[in-house]
């Protein structure tokens, strides 16, 4: 395997231009993503919203009078040991900061690097609540809780769905996953629903068959059935109960925002099935337009999912900090994260100098196109200590 400074310019190193010059000082930005692997679905998204912001800030004339954003993109290959390691190695590059990743589990791999070392790092799509309390305060997130997001997926399949009886499925490999459909079942529970099954699945399984079985048998049936899986899940137990000729509510999180329609064999198995993610589809405020179309012109698509835009906002929201810190000097550029209040994302308005309730979209796919079918907003509520099976 190629050593890690020479993996990283093959990657992608990207400033004013992707040539680095030396004797133009530069502002060292790493980003960690998982660009392949079975979080590819999110990270490479993301890592393309991040590369097109920091274009956009270089022909913008850069930051701090001038000084070019040199984004140093690596893939860590959804490979924990490699995620560590590349943190590492960013840190012993000069990185006034780190930003990347959407998955819990690759930022409690490589986020206690750049804690230990006093560096910021700004997760763009990880939505465990729990991460600023266990890594320490260097770890931001951009986006909003699972206990945010599994909350609106109960309220909308009890309130807005009427369903009464929830099966729920979880990939029984990830932090994520779990805490996901912890927080569902308590807040579905809550709101008068019954959880008839709570069944749990290996990381990689792709026979369903035996879950499926047990829906039809079920008495009284499920009306509903929430999945708590990854990317790579989001495919084989969709289209598996489809074929299978359940046509229920399918629910899950923003591990679901991959890609769905284009991977599932006949788009029509996607209807029914609801994700939560960040909200932006269908907005017209002007960060969100110019995100759109800065993004179609750059890649010739329009952003595959909100990860694309987390990405974007990642990176804006560090030059906005190191800007108002007015220095590269990470214990500056975390104190100015920490500060940031109100900023104006494509995600929404995102603050750090109190908790906030960021909004979460929930779309729907009728008719093979995603739709937004409501936006949540929420309502406070005080976020429980973290349970260690969910570990």
């Amino acid at each position: 395997m190629k050593s890690l400074p020479t993996l990283l310019l093959c990657i992608m190193t990207i400033g004013s231009s992707i040539v680095c010059n030396a004797e133009q000082p530069a502002i060292k930005i790493g980003a960690l993503y998982n660009i392949t692997g079975d979080m590819a679905p999110i990270d490479l998204p993301a890592s393309r919203g991040s590369r097109l912001a920091a274009k956009r800030i270089d022909e913008k004339g850069g930051l701090l009078d001038g000084k070019t954003l040199e984004l140093i993109v690596v893939d860590t290959k959804t490979d924990m040991k490699e995620a560590s390691k590349a943190a590492e190695q960013l840190v012993s590059m000069g990185v006034a900061a780190g930003l990347g990743y959407g998955d819990t589990d690759s930022v409690l791999a490589a986020g206690p690097v750049f804690q230990q070392h006093g560096i910021p790092f700004l997760t763009s799509g990880a939505t465990d609540p729990f991460l600023p309390e266990e890594i320490g305060p260097c770890l931001f997130m951009v986006s909003f809780g699972d206990d945010d997001q599994a909350r609106a997926m109960a309220e909308f399949a009890y309130a807005t769905l009427g369903t009464r009886n929830a099966a729920i499925w979880t990939n029984g490999s990830s932090r994520f996953t779990k805490i996901l459909s912890k927080f569902f079942k308590e807040r579905y529970r809550s709101l008068g629903g019954n959880v008839l099954e709570d069944r749990s699945f290996d990381a990689g399984q792709t026979d369903f068959s035996a879950f499926i079985q047990s829906l039809k048998k079920s008495s009284p049936r499920p009306d509903v059935l929430f999945i708590s899986g990854l990317p790579s899940d989001a495919v084989p137990t969709v289209g598996q109960v489809r074929k299978a000729g359940i046509r229920l509510p399918i629910l899950s999180g923003d591990g679901f925002d991959a890609d769905l329609i284009e991977r599932l064999p006949q788009p029509e198995e996607a209807d029914g099935v609801y994700f939560s993610t960040h909200d932006y589809r269908g907005s017209n405020r002007p960060e969100v337009t110019a995100f759109v179309d800065a993004y179609e012109k750059e890649y010739g698509k329009a952003p595959e999912n909100a990860f694309a835009a987390l990405g974007y906002d990642a990176v804006n929201l560090l030059a906005d900090a190191v800007n108002r810190a007015k220095t590269t000097e990470p214990k500056a550029v975390a104190k100015a994260l920490a500060e940031t209040h109100d900023f104006k994302a494509v995600t929404g308005e995102i603050s750090f100098t109190r908790p906030g309730r960021a909004p979460v979209a929930i779309i729907g796919i009728p008719n093979g196109t995603y739709r937004l079918m409501k936006t949540w907003t929420g309502g406070n509520h005080t976020l429980p200590r973290r349970d260690p099976a969910t570990k």
